[in-house]
């Protein structure tokens, strides 16, 4: 991924960041309360994702991929069917260039759709400070593949089913509010085939996923 590109991202994340700590320092010194974690809760979240995937390829001619970083807004549910287990659904769409090295050969970019159900369970349901922990099942699909052009005129990705592992924290703000930040670590595969089937891959993606936002309780 360039130099600016990285930049660009790691400031909108700091931002973020920053800004959520404003928010938390306010809500420290708020005395209107907090509502804790119980079951039948459901939690709706915004949070921002910086997609980070891992570059291992095993190229039918040699070489591997190199395939860029994402940074997208993401919307996801808590169920808890506990005051300690929930149950979490992210939905987000993701979009990376793809390369194939060392010859820096563009493959073009792909979109990526990667529903992912955690099952978690949060330590301390009744603090402010509530971490959790969860694992769960991903189904990634391919979609929207835009083919360089020239020699390389078609390039496809199959669908592909992986485990997830995630750690994170709730901090509650005031009433129904709370702050998340949440990290992913998602074990997935698929097979590229180029031109055809000229050449093909099996490509390891295994991204980590960041994300920090906010949620609502209701």
């Amino acid at each position: 991924m360039s130099g600016n590109k990285t930049s660009k991202y790691a400031a909108i994340a700091l931002a973020a960041l920053l800004g959520s700590t404003a928010l938390a320092t306010a809500a420290s010194a708020d005395d209107t309360g907090f509502k804790t974690k119980s079951a039948g809760d459901f939690v709706v979240r915004l949070r921002g994702l910086y997609v980070m995937p891992r570059d291992n390829a095993d190229v039918s001619a040699g070489g591997s991929t190199d395939i860029s970083n994402d940074f997208v807004p993401e919307v996801d549910g808590s169920y808890f069917i506990t005051d300690n287990i929930a149950l979490e659904l992210i939905a987000a769409t993701t979009r990376h260039k793809v390369t194939w090295t060392p010859s820096g050969t563009s493959l073009g970019k792909v979109s990526l759709l990667p529903p992912t159900l955690t099952a978690q369970y949060h330590f301390l349901p009744k603090e402010r400070f509530s971490p959790y922990l969860g694992a769960g099942l991903n189904y990634t699909f391919f979609f929207n593949e835009d083919a360089p052009g020239g020699a390389i005129h078609n390039v496809s990705y199959q669908n592909h089913i992986g485990y997830a592992l995630q750690a994170g924290v709730d901090y509650a703000l005031v009433g129904n509010w709370s702050l998340n930040l949440d990290v992913k670590k998602i074990f997935l595969r698929t097979d590229v085939s180029v031109n055809g089937g000229a050449v093909t891959a099996k490509v390891n993606l295994d991204p980590w996923i960041i994300g920090a936002g906010v949620g609502y309780r209701f």
